[in-house]
């Protein structure tokens, strides 16, 4: 089935982020999010906590305060884009929802903290559910192996679907992870990539997001093209740092 492939661009206002960490402590936040959205970003997402490889824990206060002005930034200058804020954390959450954003991108799909299921639903609001080899919201450098990786994501999700819809949750995206999420062994997500189709039997909406990370090897932004151009029509979201050459890839 040919999907109609949206760009999700990717906002961290953490001091920590494996790639673009403190920048919006440099730059104007609003300017790069307009940037983007001029660019033909259809959704922006907004976290305020690492989850790279030994980042450090955020506590949800802290991070409230870093993503709540930055939403109702966004939200202001921007008034007719969709902005998603990627967290775990319930609190965080809720007050991003009640200051502009309009989707959560849940990293551990529920797993640290259910209640976010039961705000998703309170709110009416998108959920994004990832698949992660760790039950943590950091990701470790592990090479963890897989008899069959697509059907172990799979069985993953979908029981993580079904907790989320017992709260009530109607929309949710699946996301099945990329790159250190996955395994530190970079043939998995490679194969994962390959076989993308198999996750419509889900039936939900699917975002990928190869972005910069490790397993495209040395020159990570040409690997992002790749897997941009390849992933064009099969997914519904791309989440990328570079809207501009992506979404042209995918045009």
């Amino acid at each position: 089935m040919q999907r109609d492939t949206k760009i999700m661009g990717i906002l961290n206002i953490t001091p920590d982020s494996f790639s673009d960490g403190g920048r919006f402590e440099r730059e104007d936040l609003v300017s790069v999010a307009r940037e983007m959205y001029e660019d033909g970003a259809e959704v922006l997402d907004i976290g305020g906590e690492s989850t790279g490889p030994g980042s450090s824990d955020v506590s949800a206060e802290e991070e409230i305060l870093r993503v709540v002005p930055a939403f109702l930034a966004v939200r202001d200058a921007l008034p007719g884009v969709m902005i998603s804020v990627d967290t775990w954390k319930s609190e965080v959450a809720l007050a991003a929802l009640e200051a502009g954003a309009g989707m959560i991108n849940d990293v551990t799909a529920g797993r640290r903290d259910e209640r976010i299921f039961e705000v998703a639903a309170r709110m009416n609001v998108p959920v994004v559910l990832m698949y992660s080899k760790d039950n943590s919201p950091r990701t470790t450098r592990e090479e963890r192996d897989y008899e069959d990786v697509v059907r172990t994501v799979k069985e993953f999700l979908r029981e993580r679907i079904r907790l989320a819809r017992s709260y009530g949750v109607k929309e949710i995206i699946v996301d099945p992870g990329m790159g250190l999420f996955v395994s530190g062994k970079p043939e998995y997500s490679w194969e994962i990539i390959e076989r993308i189709s198999e996750f419509e039997e889900l039936g939900c909406p699917i975002l990928v997001g190869t972005s910069r990370k490790s397993f495209l090897g040395e020159d990570r932004e040409g690997g992002t093209l790749v897997t941009s151009a390849v992933l064009r029509g099969k997914v519904d979201y791309l989440r990328v740092h570079d809207v501009l050459s992506n979404g042209t890839v995918i045009c």
